[in-house]
């Protein structure tokens, strides 16, 4: 049941510039104008955007549905070919070792129809749904994470993904056919200056003098495919448009034919892992690019590109539940067969706490991912921001753990390669080469850092909208004072139902042991929501800046999602006949893990030496601590 808290309607004068930025510097607000500029606006809030105002709404996540019954056999025969074809024609070891993903493993992957999964079939592709699209990113990661990084790129963030969220039809028709058969796509946003501040994107696009056409100039960092594709999808900066009497900065994006003249693929990156990656450094001197080649319209490329990565990032961590069920495969069978004083190594408790921790959280992984690929699939508009985010976040990190878990267990032969392993007649386990290769997750397509702001930033918003005026010493006095007045109005109403004992009511028919969970979740969120309000009042404007408290907050409600999307998952399992002992084991096992981490942020927030830390990172950084260095080379 929802709760019937009043939320004020927020004019649109009203909720523009809620944020403080009187003592950001020229750079930041720059940065910062352009981004909330470009984020996403939904008058309905996600099941996560609840948890973190201490709303319960089940409703916006359960009943978890199944995949339409007709795509459903069309989609089994697909991914039963695909993973016949990965085990008879894909080397993932020889691909990590030549750096090279071969031509006739490409050829194949595109008569499977694999370069347009999610791609319309009037379009030529296979039009299969978000749930479908990441059960084959899981299947080809636990085989070849380097075959699943180049599909993944070029459908996610690719030419594909934009066109079908923001592309004309004429755009469509046009790119959409040539993607979907295997013409690899690629996408240029990164610089070597700019990370997540486009307002410093030096790429320019300028529009010849009849208008018909832009020239683009610049220079692109880590283009992911870009030395291989047909097409490009390029972010770049347009000519500035006045707002309130100031110029602000227009980011726009362009579908770019990579033989166009002056399209130069400068260098192939090499990295520690992915080593088949087919990612450069790229040059753009005056390439000339029609108008009808914008993807969303001109000075909306930066929220193309946020949108895009919404619901791309969900691929990542599909991989990260390929390669975490690889982990408790791996885990199972060596566990059962390495014997160490007299018994296997699964029986020691030590060994056994560790496989716990992956089997608990391969399944919670999966949990998270299909909860909100299902949302996608029900309502390709629904607001999935924090959802994604989370996924993104927490399934990289956890995979990461599971690996590490996994590396343990194998002791040596973890280390070894698995050319050495197969030479000395051992089996060759790549627990080496997914170490590397997954690595990277945690950083690409959004850092946990920035993903753990992004959460933040978003569960602030609810906030913001009531009394981000009251706070923002750039505007006049009057504002400031209608906007607290409005805002106590609503905070004498919320805030006294964030302390009420009450749990949240699961949805009707859920197991009861599933129900009491998410009564639990329910009574979390709330605690967690006026912990996050205490921290508002605190710190006002400047928890902005407390980004290891805004951190522990994330992570609270990252491990909340989990366990509901966790009993959402389990009660469609033993809908579907799954053994109810098996599922309830899983669910309470990673619902005793969560609880702990959330009890431990819960205490952090109270207790921490955040500041002292903060304090001794500027003195190592200003050089007062360079004594520690001696006797290095």
């Amino acid at each position: 049941m929802s709760q019937a808290t009043p939320e004020p309607p927020a004019s649109p004068e009203e909720t523009k510039s809620v944020i403080d930025m009187s003592k950001m510097s020229e750079g930041q607000r720059a940065a910062l104008q352009v981004t909330e500029a470009a984020r996403e606006s939904h008058d309905d809030l996600s099941f996560v955007a609840h948890l973190f105002m201490g709303r319960w709404r089940p409703d916006k996540i359960a009943p978890l549905t199944a995949v339409d019954a007709e795509e459903k056999i069309r989609a089994d025969k697909f991914l039963a070919e695909l993973a016949a074809f990965l085990r008879a024609k894909v080397d993932g070891d020889l691909i990590d070792r030549i750096g090279e993903i071969p031509d006739e493993v490409m050829a194949g992957l595109a008569r499977l129809g694999c370069y347009g999964i999610k791609v319309p079939p009037q379009y030529g592709g296979l039009g299969f749904s978000q749930t479908t699209y990441c059960r084959a990113c899981q299947l080809i990661a636990s085989h070849c994470t380097n075959t699943f990084a180049h599909l993944s790129i070029h459908q996610s963030v690719g030419v594909p993904q934009p066109l079908m969220l923001f592309g004309t039809e004429e755009q469509k028709r046009k790119f959409l056919p040539r993607v979907a058969a295997g013409e690899i796509s690629a996408f240029a946003l990164t610089e070597a200056g700019v990370g997540s501040d486009p307002a410093r994107m030096t790429t320019r696009a300028v529009p010849t003098e009849d208008g018909e056409d832009f020239l683009i100039t610049g220079e692109k960092l880590w283009c992911s495919n870009g030395t291989r594709a047909g097409l490009l999808i390029v972010a770049a900066q347009t000519p500035p448009k006045l707002v309130d009497g100031k110029p602000r900065t227009q980011i726009t994006t362009f579908v770019v034919e990579a033989k166009a003249p002056g399209v130069e693929v400068l260098h192939r990156s090499q990295f520690m892992g992915h080593r088949a990656i087919y990612n450069g450094v790229m040059r753009f001197t005056n390439v000339r690019v029609p108008r009808a080649n914008i993807v969303g319209g001109e000075g909306r490329g930066l929220k193309v590109a946020l949108t895009t990565l919404n619901a791309g990032r969900l691929s990542i961590p599909a991989a990260s539940i390929g390669v975490t069920k690889r982990c408790l495969q791996i885990a199972r069978e060596w566990g059962a067969v390495r014997i160490q004083w007299g018994v296997p190594i699964g029986q020691h408790a030590a060994v056994a706490e560790k496989i716990r921790r992956i089997a608990a959280h391969a399944f919670a992984m999966e949990a998270m991912l299909t909860t909100t690929c299902r949302i996608v699939d029900r309502d390709k508009k629904a607001d999935i921001r924090l959802e994604a985010a989370m996924c993104k976040m927490w399934g990289t990190e956890k995979a990461w753990m599971c690996l590490d878990d996994l590396m343990q267990i194998r002791g040596g032969r973890g280390y070894e390669t698995e050319q050495s392993l197969l030479a000395r007649g051992e089996k060759p386990y790549p627990v080496e080469r997914l170490m590397r290769d997954n690595r990277v997750t945690t950083i690409f397509e959004g850092s946990s850092e920035i993903m753990r702001l992004f959460i933040m930033r978003e569960a602030l918003d609810p906030h913001l909208k009531v009394a981000g005026i009251a706070l923002n010493s750039e505007r006049p006095w009057g504002e400031r004072i209608k906007s607290a007045i409005r805002s106590a109005g609503f905070y004498l109403f919320w805030y006294p139902q964030q302390w009420l004992p009450v749990f949240g009511a699961a949805p009707e028919g859920m197991h009861p042991r599933l129900a009491d969970h998410l009564g639990e979740v329910a009574s979390l969120s709330r605690r967690m929501a006026r912990t996050l309000f205490h921290q508002m009042v605190l710190h006002g404007v400047k928890l902005e800046k407390r980004q290891v408290q805004l951190a522990r907050l994330a992570d609270i409600g990252t491990d909340l999602f989990a366990i509901a999307a966790a009993c959402v998952y389990a009660q469609k399992l033993l809908q579907d006949g799954e053994a109810e002992g098996k599922v309830l084991m899983l669910v309470d096992d990673f619902r005793a893990q969560a609880l702990i981490r959330v009890e431990q942020n819960f205490r952090g927030i109270g207790h921490n030496a955040d500041q002292h830390g903060y304090d001794l990172a500027q003195q190592v950084l200003a050089g007062e601590h360079q004594w520690v260095e001696r006797g290095i080379v």
